[in-house]
């Protein structure tokens, strides 16, 4: 096979081999944030090649013999743009320095010696391209015309016996129009969770040598095969509005669509905050970062001294209030004392005794490692007796986040089972929830106050959205006819704080319009309305308990009908409101999540009204939602393996009827 026929090979062999990373990529594509405008620069190596004829050099210069064809790899550069106004159709913009120089293949002069011709022939070339994403993936593809600048024209021509000549080419042309195509893939360098995103993509590329002679003279032409990597930066907008929720008991609502069914539901009153009682959960685990053995910083540690006057109670006042369906760093600084709880309570608690288990992937003895400091800490610190701490290795933890076969989020999979798990017989330390192999640690009892309760919050619910329409948004219209815009959504349900649409008013009238295109193009509106009053009753209280899943089980549900019926239910009242709220952390797809959240969430409240209907109490009202991995709702960051540990959670508020 000639050299220049196996040349040509290469683009289709490289076009191939992106276009099947591509389609791999797409399933184990993960949500994240779409950014529409990205900047970035690349690299590449040219492999140009050349053909046709030249002879005559420049006006001073023809060789005795022609040469043909050629060959080189020289450099390219380049910032670049791209508009992405969706998942699959957008634009490119490379702007770069391009070198098309090589070395033509020797030829013999008519004095039977050899001749031989090399040159450096570059430009600064513009590149838009229109760019698409066949499969909605990770892959691309992208074609377009360039338009090159040429900025240098040398050449050395080498006979021997003679002394080398360097010199510019004649008859240059100082503007070239041609074409190119390529393919390329984007795999993601950032957090999926991060507004700010960040890929490097490795792309190949075709310059046709159609219209581009340099030359306006002689035959001589060039094409390019062209290699090379991009770093690209964008940054999506934060979401308008709030996120997905099912509701309470309807305000208004519009007759059914063949498509669509539109409800609002309001509360009576808006609240606009609440003192609450916590009943927080402690997850008996200690997270690891990968590639250290040490115990991470964002945990607190103690001193000695410090610890010979730490009280497990000084956490249950005093910490953030910022318990309010969304992220919650009060709950996190309870969670980070974890060490210091248990320290304690092993202090007040002579005879209790624990087990540690460290987890590391395929490093059993590192694993017993991680345990081990934690055990250094609690003897030297809090002064436990080393015969009272048990410390084992493992592999993986018992209960694995990753599963064999796992191929996706395996990274976020393998940060939550690097870790050393807490054990013990002793009831003073953990309680168990469902079997031997299903304990957390005693809960911790804290105090805050709830600002934008969940009962507060204004509820839409588009019946079918998901499946039927591609978004939809909502208008809400005050007395005045001031309006105000939410959206646009994609799943069936949403909220907004009755505070937010209220404003400065203590209470209103308001027309609701919903607009909605269908994934066909056609347009849906449907209208209701509420009245909403708002009131700020410093009296009023609640309670939240919170119960804890490990990774993708639902049906663990059952492990707390034991709590559920005898910490939660005795405290419901007849007349009260019940809210149930389940979610999940990221791994995985969004509609599982969803539905996983939402199984949990219905399992608890079913759990709680068998035990309602057997101790006599009347008139429980029941709001429950699934949210899924929604990270507008979710109680915690997923960027940590401890935040999206305590996201598979199912959070119950109860409602003081009073």
């Amino acid at each position: 096979m000639s050299q220049s026929h196996t040349a040509t090979m290469k683009f289709p062999i490289l076009f191939l081999m992106l276009a099947l990373a591509g389609i791999t990529a797409r399933t184990q594509e993960v949500k994240r944030p779409q950014p529409k405008w990205w900047f970035g620069e690349s690299g590449a190596a040219n492999f140009n090649y050349f053909r046709g004829t030249t002879q005559v050099l420049d006006n001073d210069l023809t060789v005795p013999t022609a040469f043909h064809k050629g060959n080189g790899v020289r450099p390219y550069a380049s910032l670049l743009t791209e508009y992405r106004p969706n998942r699959v159709l957008g634009g490119m913009l490379n702007v770069a320095y391009d070198n098309r120089g090589g070395k033509f293949k020797n030829v013999i002069a008519p004095c039977n010696c050899e001749a031989t011709l090399s040159t450096n022939v570059s430009y600064i070339a513009i590149e838009p391209s229109l760019r698409l994403a066949p499969f909605s993936s990770a892959f691309y593809i992208f074609a377009g015309p360039t338009i090159s600048f040429n900025i240098a024209k040398s050449f050395t021509y080498t006979q021997a016996k003679q002394s080398d000549t360097r010199d510019k080419w004649s008859d240059i042309h100082k503007t070239v129009f041609s074409g190119q195509a390529g393919a390329g893939i984007d795999i993601p360098l950032s957090s999926r969770t991060s507004p700010t995103q960040m890929t490097l993509s490795p792309f190949a590329a075709f310059q046709t040598d159609f219209g581009h002679e340099p030359r306006s003279t002689e035959s001589w032409s060039f094409y390019t095969i062209r290699a090379g990597i991009a770093l690209k930066f964008g940054t999506a907008r934060k979401a308008a509005s709030l996120k997905p929720v099912t509701g309470p008991v309807p305000v208004a609502a519009i007759a059914t669509d063949k498509d669509i069914q539109f409800s609002v539901r309001a509360p009576k009153v808006v609240s606009l905050n609440r003192k609450v009682t916590e009943t927080f959960p402690l997850r008996n685990s200690v997270f690891f970062d990968m590639g250290s053995t040490s115990i991470p910083n964002r945990y607190i540690l103690l001193t000695p001294a410090q610890a010979g006057s730490f009280k497990e109670e000084q956490l249950q006042q005093g910490q953030p209030d910022d318990l309010n369906g969304g992220r919650s760093a009060r709950q996190l600084s309870v969670y980070y004392n974890i060490l210091n709880i248990l320290g304690d309570r092993m202090r007040s608690n002579p005879q209790s005794t624990i087990m540690l288990t460290g987890s590391s992937d395929k490093n059993p003895v590192e694993g017993k490692l991680l345990a081990g400091n934690v055990k250094t800490y609690l003897v030297t610190v809090f002064g436990i007796d080393a015969s009272r701490i048990s410390t084992e290795g493992r592999d993986k933890p018992v209960i694995a986040s990753e599963q064999p076969g796992a191929v996706n989020d395996l990274v976020l999979l393998r940060e939550g089972d690097r870790r050393v798990d807490i054990g013990s017989n002793s009831s003073e330390l953990l309680m168990q929830v469902g079997g031997a192999t299903t304990s957390l640690m005693r809960p911790v009892r804290i105090k805050a106050r709830q600002e934008d309760p969940m009962d507060s919050q204004v509820l839409f619910n588009a019946g079918g959205a998901d499946s039927v329409l591609k978004s939809w948004s909502v208008d809400v219209t005050d007395e005045q006819g001031n309006v105000q815009h939410y959206g646009p959504f994609t799943q069936d349900q949403a909220a907004i704080p009755g505070k937010a649409i209220l404003g400065a008013n203590t209470q209103g009238n308001y027309k609701i319009v919903m607009t909605g295109e269908t994934k066909s193009g056609r347009t849906i509106s449907k209208e209701s309305s509420v009245s909403l009053i708002k009131r700020e009753d410093p009296k009023q209280e609640g309670l939240r308990y919170s119960i804890l899943f490990d990774f993708d089980r639902s049906k663990t549900i059952d492990s707390y009908e034991k709590f559920l019926e005898d910490v939660v239910t005795p405290l419901i009242s007849n007349n009260e409101t019940v809210i149930i709220h389940g979610h999940t952390d990221i791994i995985g797809e969004q509609a599982y999540n969803e539905s996983l959240s939402r199984d949990r969430a219905k399992g608890a409240q079913q759990i709680i009204e068998r035990a309602l209907l057997r101790t006599g109490k009347t008139g429980v009202k029941f709001e429950t939602y699934g949210f899924g991995e929604d990270p507008g709702m979710a109680p915690f960051k997923n960027t940590l393996p401890e935040e999206r540990f305590y996201n598979r959670t199912v959070i119950i508020d109860i409602i003081s009827a009073k």
